[in-house]
């Protein structure tokens, strides 16, 4: 994760890198939190289980891929 920037109320945005290119993203802060969460107890990098969802997600969206993720991971706990 490379830092904050301005996004809609209500939305926390942030840019990453996936494969070489820069990319914004912009969730809702429980989001962010599952998705943190879910890094930590996979023992890896934010970034890093961003770019493994960006390499699953087919055609979806990449906020929308995070969100299911995000979903998944706190049904499961």
């Amino acid at each position: 994760m490379e830092g904050a920037v301005t996004a809609p109320p209500g939305l926390r945005k942030r840019s990453v890198s996936l494969a070489g290119h820069a990319t914004s993203l912009a969730l809702e802060p429980e989001f962010w939190a599952a998705l943190e969460a879910m890094a930590a107890a996979r023992g890896t990098s934010l970034a890093a289980l961003i770019g493994r969802i960006d390499h699953g997600r087919g055609p979806r969206p990449l906020a929308s891929a995070c969100r299911v993720a995000a979903l998944e991971f706190a049904q499961r706990a």
